[in-house]
This record gives structure tokens, C-alpha cells and sequence, in this order.
């Protein structure tokens, strides 16, 4: 659990201080908190609790917080600690404690602040706040408290007795400080009870010691019979008294850290998160009822033995795509295998890549005439760099509008495909050059005045081609176009995101604008809403623009035909049961 335990102290001096606290570390330990590590002689014991080994252990490079004369050191100022050690948990040149957790290789260390600056200010602010702010009715129990900038704290509040102190009392606090407010709410009976525990045994110890003290020497006639000086009493030494003083225990920290380490472990594992999978995407669905209609297909293969010989024109699926160039003509699934398969066949490697080698105009121009469902035509000589191309900007589009002729040697119309790849000797139609509702990349050799350097260290590098993209309608610069083309390029140029974070944000673009098809389809196609009303609801989408309308409208040819099924239903559904009634 990412959280920090703390014991909290008000001194009567100076206000409240943190004395112990104890903290998770899931990468190396910072300076001076793991490196020339020396066992300590008679301080090896070690103990077992919940899996985890403590060991107390010298830090080479640290000493104790508190005894640093170091300015820039988090901790407190010398100045400002008891005489006696109330303020003070663990001596001068104490190295605090470690203990390893060997199942997780997670690191519990323990010492009276917290190294990092900023953690030092949320559980000092969490310790003000939870002996002065933050108090429960009695003034001792649990609360809660905190807010998203300084994390969530749950604190319990407490007496501990003490025969030299003001009202033979001292207060003392243990908080419980993350940063997930919902995890820590529900682990409130499990803190409440574990830390109450904690308090119970601090109490019983330090009652025993008030008791002796106060049946060998009873503080309260003495304090009758003595002047009335509260505030020479305050300030006299008697009251900065060391919790390991009042409780008579000299391993008590020792003791406290197993305890609160334990504590992190066992509310860390107790609750876990677990993915529950939702409603399947449109690209599941496409895929499902893709894979279903080839196993149709295949069985209908089978249950035949005569069957007549396929077209020699090339055929396509929605999101499937059938090669003419291959001796057998085979049909080869949407999905990663292809990727897997070809991997050191493929030229462009992701989206980034292909914007880096086009360039970013040209490769604006491209991703526009993609994602609103414009025909795509590469022609080179080297049919894996068109694969790669496509494998590559396909992943613009949900799988239902993808459709793809990798390789002809000749021109196929737009409504067989939207992506096709041709040798460069076939001629297109003038026709479709002038199209707007086309896009041309020509891949040539490059010229020697043209040759650039290798982008990525790739088996075949792209400085032998020169790309010219071409469109009968070319994209302005100016153009604002779809909303989602303009966030996918963000992503592009942001360099702060690897390659893996922008597929998942390219998947996050598509199923929100999926949803957003949903709706309209369902609003136009559906309920047969008028004009008027359809042009409010895209303005509430955020799609009203030109560009978004036609991405909408492109995009809904990709809806699955169970979405298109089941909203058929639940609409006919009421009618045909009123007609019952």
C-alpha cells in the first residue's frame, strides 16, 4: 500500500512533532538508506511478521534526522528538540530501520521524518492538523481528514499517562496518510482495529510505569504543597520525557516500525483491484462476427468437393483484405498476426515513424483523407513497404471501415476498398487523380540531392525512397479538420509519450467517437429525428463541424450488425408489445 505511518507527538513546547514514521519504497533505497549497509553487532535479531524480515541496519551516508546540523536537512532544527528527547524518537547517528518484504522486493524503512521534502511537508501538515485542527469528541479516537493536493489522512488520537506531565497526561497521535481517499475509506475497520491495538499496548505499558512512579513518589501532593509556577514547571526539563521513558520499553521503536510495516502490508494486500471487463468494443464485434463468417466460409470449403475456381479480381472483407499477388490466394485476419508474422518485413514501424518520413504537412494530408474514408492509393515496387503503410494507418479507423486490397496490378474502385496498394506501372483513371475523394502516395528512388538520413536504426531504411502525396483535393494548412485528427497529432508530437502510449490513446479517440456514432445513429437512422434536431445534437457531440459530420457519417459504416441488430430490437420491442395488449 502506497502510504505512510506516523506517531505523532504534542510537546508543550513546540507544538506538534512527528517522532517515528515509516514509509514504502518500491524502487532502491535513496541515498544513503541502502548503500554500504554494515550489520549493527547485537542489533541483527530478526523478527517475522506477515512475510516481512526487519533488520535493523547502519546507513552509511544518513544520520538520524534530528541530529543533523545540516540546514537543508527536512527534519526540524536542533533548536527546536527537547532536551530530554520528547521531540526526539531515535538517538543521534540512529540509522532508523529497514525491512525487506523478499515476496514483493518491497523496502519498509522507518525514521523520524520523511527524507523527500515534499513528503516531509504532508506528514508534518498531517500531524498539526490531527493534534490541533482535526479533533474528535473526547478528543481521542479516529477521524478523517485531507484533500487531493495533501493526500487523505486517518488519524487516531490518544492519551498516554505520565506522572510529570500537565494534567498527568501526554497526547499522542497515529495518522495513516495515501493519497486514494476511496481505498482508504475502506480500510477504516481494518486501520481503526489494527491501530487501536497498537494504542492499547502504548497505553498498558505506560500506565504500569505512572503507577509505579506515582506509588513510590504521588506528583499530585507534591504539586499541592509546592509554589504555584505552571509555567516554570512547563519548562523546567520534567516534561520533554521520551516515550521509551514513559513506557519502559527500550526496543520500542524497533517494535513499532515491525508493527507499522506489518500494518502497510497487510492493508495493501487485504484489498485488491481487480479489471472487470466491460461491454465489448465495436472492434471486438467486427472481429467476432468477422471470425464467425470465416468459419461459415471455411466450413462451406469443406462440405464441398467441387467448387468453382475463385475470381481472378482480388476480393476484400470490412477489416480483412485478400492478396492477388500471392500464388494461393489466401485470406489473412485483420489482427496483430500479420504484425507478428512480418515484423522485420515492416518498414514503417508506428504512426510517429510514418509522420517523421512524410513529413507533417503530408502526412496531415494523409491521415485527413484516412479518417474521412477517402481512397488510399500507394504504388511502389516494394510490397511489404505498402503493407507496413497500411498496417500503420489503419489504426486510424475502426476495424469495420477498414478494407484493404494490399497488392493489384490493376485499379480497383473505392467502393471495393479504401486502402489499395498497385505496382507502379498501373495506370489510375485521370479521373481519380483529380478526385478529391482520392489520395496518391508515389514511392520513388530518391535522388541523390534527396537522400536523408536513416530516422531509426531499421533493417531496411527509408533513405533510398522519396514520398510524394498528391490529392485532387489537398488539405489547407489552415484547415482546422476533424477534431480527432487534431488530438492524434498532439499525441504525435508529444515526445514525452512512447510509441505504446499513443496506440492506447489512439484506441481511447476511436471508442469515444464510436460512441458518438452510436448516438447519432441511433437518433437518425433509428428514430428518424428532423434535420433541426440532428444539428443540435451534434453541436452538443462537438461534432458540428463539416469534417466531424463526415467522419461521423464514414464511421458509421463501421458499426457492427449485433449493435445494428440489438437497437432494431429494443425499438420494435414496445410496439409489437403494445399491439399485444
Amino acid at each position: 500500500m502506497n502510504a505512510i505511518v506516523a506517531l505523532c507527538h504534542f510537546c508543550e513546547l513546540h507544538g506538534p512533532r512527528t517522532l517515528f514514521c515509516t514509509e514504502v519504497l518500491h524502487s532502491p533505497l535513496p541515498q544513503g538508506a541502502g548503500s554500504g549497509d554494515i550489520s549493527r553487532q547485537n542489533e541483527q535479531a530478526e523478527e517475522e511478521e506477515g512475510g516481512i524480515q526487519m533488520s535493523s541496519r547502519i546507513r552509511s551516508h544518513s544520520p538520524a534526522e534530528g541530529a543533523s546540523a545540516d540546514s537543508s536537512s527536512p527534519g526540524p532544527k536542533k533548536s527546536d528538540m527537547c532536551e530530554a528527547s520528547g521531540c526526539r524518537s531515535l538517538a543521534g547517528g540512529h540509522p532508523g530501520y529497514v525491512s525487506h518484504d523478499k515476496e514483493t522486493s518491497i523496502k519498509y524503512v522507518s525514521h523520524q521524518h520523511p527524507n523527500h521534502p515534499q513528503l516531509f511537508s504532508i506528514v508534518r501538515q498531517a500531524c498539526v492538523r490531527s493534534l490541533s485542527c482535526e479533533v474528535c469528541p473526547g478528543r481521542e479516537g479516529p477521524i478523517f481528514f485531507g484533500d487531493e493536493q495533501h493526500g487523505f489522512v486517518f488519524s487516531h488520537t490518544f492519551f498516554i499517562k505520565d506522572s510529570l506531565a500537565r494534567g498527568f497526561q501526554r497526547w499522542y497521535s497515529i495518522i495513516t496518510i495515501m493519497m486514494d481517499r476511496i481505498y482508504l475509506i475502506n480500510s477504516w475497520p481494518f486501520l481503526l482495529g489494527k491501530i487501536r491495538g497498537i494504542i492499547d499496548e502504548l497505553q498498558g505499558k505506560a500506565l504500569k510505569v505512572f503507577e509505579a512512579e506515582q506509588f513510590g513518589c504521588p506528583q499530585r501532593a507534591q504539586r499541592m504543597n509546592t509554589a504555584f509556577t505552571p509555567f516554570l514547571h512547563q519548562r523546567n526539563g520534567n516534561a520533554a520525557r521520551s516515550l521509551t521513558s514513559l513506557t519502559n520499553d527500550e526496543n520500542l521503536w524497533a517494535c513499532l516500525h515491525t508493527s507499522f510495516a506489518w500494518l502497510l502490508k497487510a492493508c495493501g494486500s487485504r484489498l485488491t483491484e481487480k479489471l472487470l471487463e466491460g461491454a465489448p468494443t465495436e472492434d471486438t464485434l467486427v472481429q467476432m462476427e468477422k471470425l464467425a463468417d470465416l468459419k461459415e466460409e471455411s466450413e462451406g470449403w469443406d462440405g464441398s468437393e467441387e467448387e468453382e475456381k475463385p475470381s481472378p479480381q482480388p476480393d476484400v472483407v470490412e477489416g480483412q483484405e485478400l492478396s492477388k499477388s500471392s500464388p494461393e490466394t489466401s485470406l489473412m485476419p485483420d489482427c496483430n498476426s500479420w504484425n507478428v508474422a512480418h515484423r522485420r518485413l515492416s518498414v514503417f514501424r508506428s504512426l510517429r515513424h510514418m509522420r517523421q518520413v512524410l513529413g507533417a504537412s503530408a502526412f496531415r494530408m494523409l491521415a485527413w483523407h484516412v479518417l474521412m474514408g477517402n481512397q488510399v492509393i500507394w504504388k511502389a515496387r516494394d510490397m511489404d513497404l505498402v503493407q507496413s503503410a497500411f498496417d500503420v494507418l489503419r489504426t486510424m479507423l475502426p476495424i469495420g471501415c477498414v478494407r484493404i486490397i494490399p497488392y493489384s496490378d490493376q485499379y480497383e474502385e473505392a467502393y471495393r476498398c479504401n486502402f489499395l496498394g498497385l505496382s507502379p506501372h498501373v495506370q489510375i483513371p485521370p479521373h481519380i487523380l483529380s478526385s478529391e475523394f482520392a489520395v496518391l502516395v508515389e514511392v520513388r528512388a530518391a535522388t541523390r540531392s534527396s537522400l536523408y538520413p536513416t530516422l531509426f536504426d531499421d533493417e531496411q531504411s527509408l533513405n533510398k525512397y522519396e514520398f510524394v502525396v498528391t490529392s485532387g483535393s489537398p488539405v489547407a494548412a489552415d484547415r482546422v479538420g476533424p477534431t480527432i485528427l487534431n488530438k492524434i497529432e498532439a499525441a504525435l508530437t508529444n515526445q514525452n509519450l512512447s510509441v505504446d502510449v499513443v496506440d492506447q490513446c489512439l484506441v481511447c479517440l476511436k471508442e469515444e467517437w464510436m460512441n458518438k456514432v452510436k448516438v447519432l445513429f441511433k437518433f437518425t437512422k433509428v428514430d428518424s429525428r428532423p434535420k433541426e434536431d440532428t444539428q443540435k445534437l451534434l453541436s452538443i457531440l462537438g461534432a458540428a463541424e463539416e469534417d466531424n459530420v463526415k467522419l461521423l457519417k464514414f464511421w458509421m459504416t463501421g458499426l457492427s450488425k449485433t449493435y445494428k441488430s440489438h437497437l432494431m430490437s429494443t425499438v420494435r420491442s414496445p410496439t409489437s408489445s403494445e399491439s399485444r395488449n
